[in-house]
């Protein structure tokens, strides 16, 4: 895996920057603010994903703020310019969604993905800007896309992974009735500097222990872990080499405004002193094609490619994760050239050994 691709395999776009809530851990700035994209972002990035979208599976990703408050008028006016064959995904914390928009993402093929941590005493994070729990608010939604069989993704942030936790939250989601379920270990990032550093025993044995849930009830699909022993398999096959993508996705992250940040979408809206606003361009001046063509003379993913190969040859783990991500190496040491970061530990390397440790303990088992 070297360089960057020069076709995306989807673009995460952000409708509007506002947030009805105010999650502690939030990375994004300007959520107070209802800065609202455009028609004609819109409009620009369709004309560039139409020739990738007839090619295979392309998907628009819909990321805030939180996508909802832009509103289903608004909504509906920036998802008509696509080519019907692309598919449309929205990541939202579920407090908007009523039978109102329930209907609006059957009419439109929208993919819905919830944000909730767990149950109601794993929430407290997520509260809204008058700082009241937020959990019966998203329930309510939840609720709603249920009535309408609508299916859903969730996506739990977890603050402090340790023994005990992940069977709990395992059982929560498979009650709840998602399909797929992505954890993600809280990260230190944008505005949250809360510190995500966990001794190495607990963060593994956290892993392992979901494992172990997951397997005694594979009702749902559990992202990391599929994609662990996906790896694992490889690595017994003598074909690790062909788990990663010969070159890194470019993720373009088209702001509100049209501008867009590649790689990282945690980047947008974010500037430094030394990288500038770490865009690439903006679609509304330059097509999305061109901007992708020209990815690495942007001068901090220059420095993040030099990043990507001190990886490559310090790291054991390179063939899993492919480098650590870009927005974790400039928010924990302040550039892109760095290699490990505190995400690498939680959610890469503990995350494989918490797979291989309940592999080691299923076989001392079954001896």
């Amino acid at each position: 895996m070297r360089g960057i691709a020069p076709t995306p395999t989807y673009v995460v776009m952000q409708p509007t920057t506002l947030c009805n809530l105010d999650c502690t851990y939030c990375y994004l700035p300007f959520r107070t603010a209802d800065r609202r994209m455009p028609v004609p972002v819109a409009q620009a990035v369709a004309t560039a994903v139409e020739p990738w979208a007839g090619t295979g599976r392309f998907s628009v990703v819909w990321h805030g703020g939180e996508p909802l408050a832009a509103g289903r008028d608004h909504l509906a006016a920036l998802i008509a310019p696509f080519d019907e064959r692309v598919e449309h995904h929205v990541q939202t914390n579920a407090t908007l969604i009523d039978d109102a928009w329930c209907e609006f993402f059957a009419e439109h093929r929208v993919r819905v993905s919830v944000s909730v941590d767990g149950p109601r005493e794993r929430n407290g994070d997520r509260i809204t800007r008058g700082h009241r729990p937020a959990y019966d608010r998203i329930l309510h939604g939840i609720e709603a896309l249920r009535r309408h069989d609508i299916p859903f993704s969730a996506l739990c942030v977890v603050g402090r992974p340790h023994p005990g936790l992940a069977t709990e939250l395992y059982d929560y989601f498979l009650e709840l009735g998602c399909d797929v379920l992505g954890i993600n270990v809280e990260e230190m990032e944008g505005v949250n500097q809360r510190t995500n550093r966990h001794p190495a025993a607990d963060v593994t044995a956290f892993w392992a222990e979901l494992v172990a849930a997951w397997r005694r009830d594979p009702r749902i699909h559990l992202r990391e872990i599929e994609w662990s022993l996906r790896y694992a398999g490889a690595v017994l096959d003598g074909a690790a080499d062909q788990v990663l993508p010969r070159q890194l996705d470019p993720i373009p992250t088209v702001a509100y405004d049209g501008s867009v940040v590649l790689l990282s979408p945690e980047l947008a809206g974010f500037s430094d002193v030394r990288y500038g606003d770490f865009t690439s361009g903006n679609v509304l001046t330059t097509p999305l094609a061109e901007i992708l063509d020209r990815a690495a003379e942007t001068p901090w993913i220059a420095e993040f490619l030099d990043g990507v190969e001190g990886c490559r040859s310090s790291c054991p783990y390179f063939g899993f994760c492919g480098g650590a991500h870009a927005a974790n190496r400039y928010f924990e040491h302040g550039r892109f050239d760095a290699t490990e970061t505190d995400h690498c530990r939680n959610s890469k390397i503990r995350l494989l050994e918490g797979v291989l440790d309940h592999a080691r303990d299923h076989e001392a088992t079954a001896v």
